[in-house]
């Protein structure tokens, strides 16, 4: 029988909870970090001419070479997953040799959660909001080697700099670095994403995670891929499924990694940075409501006092918003609020702006 949590032995975060699982079907979504927009047809076409292409097993040998040739980056340094979620999977049971794997939090559970349910032992460095969930290199294990970091981190929304994660970099541990919202940020007089270490094939046992869930709406195709050194890569891809990434999720990674798809990512980019300014700005006119951190990606965090009652409320009112308590470093007075058009915005903080007055 379980044992109580005690005030020795708090409740663990649930580390298998996700923003899905508060969008129940009637509400108005924030809770998931998934774009909602119409699918353009550059990528659409590929995704259904790739239908007809179903009775062949699929070859993931064209996809791999845009992603790398986008990233600057040979073939054999990308390897094509189902998800993100798929990627630390793999990174978990082909390194069951770690002897000291620690997560930097709060950030996405699922990289502690693949790694736990591989049998590791895991190591927590939690971030102090006091601080606005800034990264101190010296403050992860110098003995650590396995580590994992988000950059924008989620829940945080906090974009770390390069030279901050690059510190953390070594001979003998593997650094993952999430970037599955890295192509959310902008930065004013930076082309490309800010702060993304994708490019960089300088930095020893480096891991770069990226999806194409967030800004393409693709949560149901399963399309991510891993970048970093073409052998640690191997030990990857030795421990996944054979042709585990289907043929439309193969046509979908190599029509985002073209041209086109990349000059459209950064104006969507742009337009959520203005949309997230605009949230934030509303959230300050709030009592009692503070935003963590300086807010980079597709969502934003805030702090409230009795903010899981607030929760409750919210639904009550038509509104799923992402509880906070599920996050290691984090607690019941924590929500993440995805971003979204301005007129969902408004109506929104209106909505919570009369709950607060209650």
């Amino acid at each position: 029988m379980p044992v109580p949590p005690t005030a020795a032995a708090p409740a663990e975060p649930d580390l298998g909870h996700h923003g899905d699982a508060e969008a129940t079907p009637g509400l108005r979504d924030l809770a998931v970090n998934v774009r909602h927009a119409p699918m353009p047809d550059w990528l659409a076409d590929p995704i259904t001419a790739a239908l007809g292409e179903l009775a062949a097993y699929p070859d993931p040998a064209p996809a791999r070479a845009a992603v790398g040739h986008r990233h600057g980056r040979p073939p054999d340094e990308v390897l094509l997953t189902a998800g993100a979620a798929e990627g630390f999977v793999l990174i978990a049971h082909a390194l069951r040799d770690a002897r000291h794997p620690v997560v930097v939090h709060p950030q996405f559970t699922e990289p502690e959660a693949a790694l736990r349910a591989a049998g590791h032992r895991v190591d927590r460095v939690l971030l102090d909001p006091a601080d606005g969930f800034r990264l101190d290199p010296a403050r992860v294990p110098a003995d650590a080697d396995l580590v994992m970091v988000g950059n924008p981190t989620n829940p945080t929304s906090v974009l770390h700099p390069a030279e901050t994660l690059a510190a953390l970099a070594r001979p003998g541990r593997v650094l993952v670095v999430d970037e599955a919202f890295a192509d959310t940020t902008v930065a004013p007089g930076v082309e490309g994403e800010p702060q993304s270490l994708a490019a960089r094939r300088d930095l020893p046992g480096l891991v770069v995670v990226r999806s194409l869930t967030k800004t393409w709406g693709l949560a149901g195709l399963r399309i991510g891929y891993l970048l970093g050194d073409a052998g640690l890569l191997a030990r990857f891809a030795a421990v996944q499924p054979l042709w585990a990434v289907s043929t439309p999720a193969l046509a979908a990674a190599t029509a985002c990694a073209t041209p086109v798809a990349v000059a459209a990512e950064r104006a969507i980019a742009a337009d959520l940075a203005a949309d997230r300014e605009h949230l934030v700005a509303r959230l300050a006119t709030l009592p009692g409501v503070r935003v963590a951190g300086r807010p980079a990606s597709a969502f934003v965090l805030i702090h409230r006092p009795g903010a899981a009652a607030l929760r409750e409320r919210l639904r009550e009112h038509g509104w799923a918003v992402r509880r906070g308590d599920t996050f290691p470093g984090l607690g019941p007075d924590w929500l993440r609020i995805a971003v979204r058009d301005r007129a969902t915005t408004d109506a929104f903080i209106d909505t919570l702006a009369r709950i607060l007055e209650a």
